[in-house]
């Protein structure tokens, strides 16, 4: 949020032993004091506004500037998907899915077989609502075969996190490679040769050896089916996953080919081509996957209007806390971009006389670390090296591997002014302490990984 006629004087080391202070002390608040997460993200959110200097007047406007912000994209797709989750949780269609993973991959392969599933669906469907629609199977499957939760959700959680970073249609990899006039079919190529090995890595390898230091329950804010007579079928189940991912899909590709000229501005503006599009979008694809599932499966079931109703109303509750701490943390950083870090760490970070590909991956690692926003991380790094990409002698695949080792930066170290720290460990039942040992140390293997990958084709582009 830009404040109109106030500039920050602070230059960029106060600014950042500020932000320092006020993450330190809100984990002392959190951690130790055992503050509620939502209240000490307000008081810290507070606290850190007043004392970078935001006019007083304009404190409250920056915090719910903030909070309404990150709510606008969290709170229907959250709602939306606990909805249907709880839906296919209590209908035992979770639990039949599950069932025939089992069957068909086997109990030891049960943690790859919800990863590779994870991957296909987070092609085209962001993080948030991937992770809500996945998380009734990746619960039921772990009730099944007993152990930590975390072997089985981290990667799920992983692979959404994954393609999000990684990939078109998301927005990270498109407005860099904006910024760097790159190649979009080259971006998803490259993006797929960092993506796989990445989240094998981070996700799968990394779940495995976490879920059996960490013994976590499988948390109920999703309901469990109980003693189901008449379950939906699996097709039933997999056309309700599969149908937010088409409609989304459906979305970003006709507007990935709009954006690349494949289809004509004449075309574009039609009346049919932008109601198509509307129907792609998140929270318009996830209420039409509802209803089609309230009729398909609840209806199916003999449940009455009411019942399902019911059903839907229960799901709202337990995610209610989710909702609230997220924008919570929207909020804290929200108040750190506006107090101007970004634009004084900007300032430090501009003159590095390191390769432009490094550059890129450690402006987005510190700006992403000092206020938490991946996409404003990315923005900044694309934006600052741009430049020197443009000028520079590259060819295609090479701009690809800049794109991915920028979005990588953008990643690491999600901790406490990130959206998404709060909604993964309260999804997942998890404290904070435990949501730093899991979430935060999986989101910088991905970005090291990734950034390792990215460097390598970078250097063997150059070569060939």
């Amino acid at each position: 949020m830009d404040i109109e006629g106030w500039s920050q004087t602070l230059t960029a080391g106060p600014l950042l032993l500020i932000a320092l202070a006020a993450i330190a002390v809100l984990l002392v608040l959190i951690i130790k004091l055992r503050v509620h997460a939502f209240l000490a993200l307000i008081i810290i959110s507070a606290l850190t506004a007043f004392t970078t200097g935001i006019p007083t007047d304009q404190v409250v406007p920056v915090m719910l500037d903030g909070f309404g912000k990150t709510l606008a994209s969290v709170a229907l797709l959250v709602g939306l998907g606990a909805m249907l989750g709880r839906l296919l949780e209590t209908s035992g269609g979770a639990q039949v899915l599950a069932d025939r993973l089992i069957r068909i991959f086997g109990e030891k392969r049960a943690p790859l077989a919800l990863g590779v599933a994870s991957l296909l669906f987070g092609f085209p469907i962001f993080f948030d609502a991937g992770l809500v629609v996945m998380l009734p199977v990746v619960f039921s499957v772990a009730r099944r075969l007993g152990g930590s939760v975390l072997t089985y959700a981290l990667p799920a959680v992983g692979a959404f996190s994954v393609m999000h970073v990684f990939l078109p249609p998301h927005p990270g990899p498109v407005t860099a490679a904006t910024f760097f006039e790159a190649n979009v079919g080259y971006i998803i190529l490259v993006g797929l040769i960092c993506a796989v090995p990445t989240w094998y890595v981070s996700s799968y390898l990394f779940g495995k050896l976490i879920g059996r230091r960490i013994n976590l329950p499988v948390p109920s804010i999703l309901g469990r089916a109980e003693d189901v007579q008449n379950p939906p079928k699996v097709g039933t189940v997999v056309a309700m996953l599969l149908l937010p991912m088409v409609l989304i899909f459906l979305n970003t590709g006709l507007g990935t080919l709009a954006k690349s000229g494949a289809v004509s501005e004449e075309t574009a503006s039609q009346t049919w081509y932008e109601l198509l599009r509307a129907i792609g979008e998140t929270p318009i694809a996830l209420t039409v996957t509802l209803i089609i599932a309230a009729l398909t499966i609840g209806k199916a079931r003999g449940l009455s209007g009411g019942a399902i109703e019911k059903t839907f109303e229960s799901a709202l509750g337990p995610v209610c806390s989710v909702i609230l701490i997220t924008g919570a943390g929207g909020m804290f950083g929200g108040v750190l971009r506006t107090s101007g870090i970004g634009a004084a760490l900007e300032d430090v970070l501009s003159d590095l006389g390191i390769p432009v590909i490094l550059a890129g991956f450690l402006i987005a690692a510190v700006m992403r670390v000092a206020q938490g926003s991946a996409t404003v991380a990315l923005t900044t790094a694309a934006g600052l090296v741009s430049p020197a990409v443009l000028a520079g002698d590259y060819n295609a695949v090479q701009v690809a591997a800049m794109v991915v080792a920028v979005a990588a930066g953008s990643v690491v170290l999600s901790h406490v002014n990130d959206s998404g720290f709060w909604l993964v460990g309260r999804f997942l039942g998890m404290d904070v302490r435990t949501t730093f040992k899991t979430w935060t140390v999986l989101e910088t293997i991905i970005g090291v990984v990734g950034f390792a990958l990215a460097a390598v084709v970078f250097g063997l582009a150059g070569v060939a």
